[in-house]
């Protein structure tokens, strides 16, 4: 990648993509995962970034985790979505370009899937793609390895939560330096 590129919350958004109850049972490190996008809500609240969730048919693979749903703002609906890019949602991509945002930090799973296909339709919709990588995961470790590695060749930048939340504050005299420390413990 040739240019040098770094998060802003004034131009970021924070997707958690179809991190639902139907998966717990199913992927091996979900509880993690859900906690730390738990810690990723929370941290975008604090800084300002917004938020934007999805969730794959809910009637089948129920609601997002609750371990993020104690996070998210009450007035925060989930875009409901069959396709599997969050993309092809009527309203994910319209969310994005009235908030004027340029980078999208994505969350959740599956990431050969979903992820993938979002993060896919992002860059080719001239997004700065941020995958969280500690945020993201699949039932088998070698589809998340590949999507991830496919997903770099394609433009998007690998990042962890606390690097994404450290980067969007900037300096340790940010009013939520505290918090956010407090957070990622």
């Amino acid at each position: 990648m040739n240019k040098v590129s770094q998060l802003s919350r004034e131009s970021a958004a924070l997707a958690v993509i179809d991190m639902q109850e139907a998966f717990r049972a199913v992927i091996p490190d979900f509880g993690e995962v859900a906690l730390r996008i738990s810690k990723a809500v929370e941290g975008a609240r604090l800084l300002e970034v917004p938020v934007i969730l999805t969730e794959q048919y809910p009637k089948g693979l129920k609601h997002t985790a609750k371990e993020i749903l104690a996070r998210l703002p009450e007035e925060l609906t989930a875009i409901e979505k069959a396709c599997f890019s969050s993309c092809g949602a009527e309203d994910f991509l319209a969310q994005l370009e009235r908030r004027n945002i340029k980078q999208v930090i994505v969350s959740g799973i599956e990431a050969h899937i979903c992820v993938l296909q979002t993060s896919l339709d992002l860059l080719a919709s001239g997004f700065e793609v941020y995958l969280a990588v500690d945020c993201i995961t699949s039932r088998a470790i070698e589809n998340k390895q590949v999507a991830l590695a496919r997903l770099t060749q394609a433009g998007a930048i690998l990042c962890t939560l606390e690097m994404a939340l450290f980067e969007m504050m900037r300096t340790a005299d940010s009013p939520q330096f505290k918090a956010i420390q407090n957070l990622i413990k």
